[in-house]
């Protein structure tokens, strides 16, 4: 790789480090490319990606970003998954960790906070910006059927009344 191939990588890695709600780092030792591709479609499928990068060039492309504290993690062969919903990149990487024993979750980082392995975990338990955004939804619509089932009652009242006042004629 010539100087302007790692310039183009360092830049790269800048902007993901950068944009990146959460980043989470972990050794894939041992995973197959199989396994790799899989992690991959994971990912893809969750709107978070995963990257392969040189440690070194990682390191520099960290220097004054907020998550500058995940440099200590990148040693071995390690891979990054990230996403910029805060969640997406944590629940793939735990997924993906409980289903292959090779893949060793390490940390990361969510903004300018620093992720140990069970930071990792924790946000992976939290909800996903869809989750929040259904259930905030909800609950902005549950009061406008209520009100809708509240205006309706009464004339369903009348009708019912109406059915067993005429029930009560013909028999």
């Amino acid at each position: 790789m010539d100087r302007a191939q790692k310039e183009k990588v360092v830049e790269e890695l800048g902007q993901i480090f950068e944009s990146s709600g959460v980043v989470v780092v972990a050794h894939y030792a041992g995973l197959t490319v199989a396994n790799m591709q899989e992690l991959r479609a994971r990912a893809a499928e969750h709107g978070s990606a995963v990257r392969v990068a040189k440690n070194r060039l990682a390191k520099i492309a960290l220097g004054g970003k907020p998550c500058e504290s995940i440099g200590d993690l990148l040693t071995g062969m390690t891979v990054l998954t990230f996403s910029e919903d805060p969640v997406a990149a944590a629940k793939v990487s735990e997924d993906f960790a409980k289903d292959h024993d090779k893949f060793v979750i390490l940390g990361g980082a969510m903004g300018e906070n620093a992720l140990d392995r069970a930071g990792v975990t924790a946000v992976s338990k939290m909800p996903s910006r869809e989750e929040l955004i259904a259930s905030i939804v909800g609950c902005i619509g549950a009061p406008a059927s209520n009100i809708a089932g509240a205006i309706g009652a009464p004339a369903s009242n009348i009708a019912s009344i109406l059915s067993t006042i005429e029930d009560k004629a013909a028999a």
